[in-house]
């Protein structure tokens, strides 16, 4: 059975940082891209971040660019997202998804390619 457990949500205040985290179960966690998406209410789903299934690469939505930062440790089936200069506007439920395809070529922006999704972890940005 796969799981995908987000976790390191919390509230902060405006300018401040998290470290969110997913730990991988039950599926080949270092062939997969691993993506992040964050819905915030009464929003549609939003793409932030995705690094593919070796690391070299990163992909970021426009609105985290230069502030976010995600990152892997294949060792320990984890995927960390690194949020910096935080604004009330990062306010969602951020969730990881792991990619359907293996060692892909491309890491996608897409939550269609994303086969596995968490139960997500609540990030509140206070002013």
């Amino acid at each position: 059975q796969v799981q995908l457990v987000e976790s390191g949500g919390g509230l902060v205040q405006a300018g401040g940082s998290l470290r969110l985290s997913c730990v991988a179960s039950g599926l080949t966690f270092s062939a997969r891209a691993m993506g992040w998406f964050r819905q915030a209410p009464g929003k549609e789903r939003e793409f932030v971040a995705a690094i593919n299934w070796n690391g070299a690469s990163t992909r970021y939505g426009d609105s985290v660019k230069g502030r976010f930062t995600a990152s892997r440790d294949n060792r320990k089936d984890t995927v960390s997202l690194q949020m910096n200069s935080l604004a009330p506007e990062d306010t969602a439920d951020y969730y990881c998804a792991a990619s359907k395809s293996i060692r892909g070529r491309f890491v996608s922006p897409y939550s269609v390619d994303y086969a596995y999704w968490g139960q997500g972890t609540q990030v509140t940005v206070s002013l």
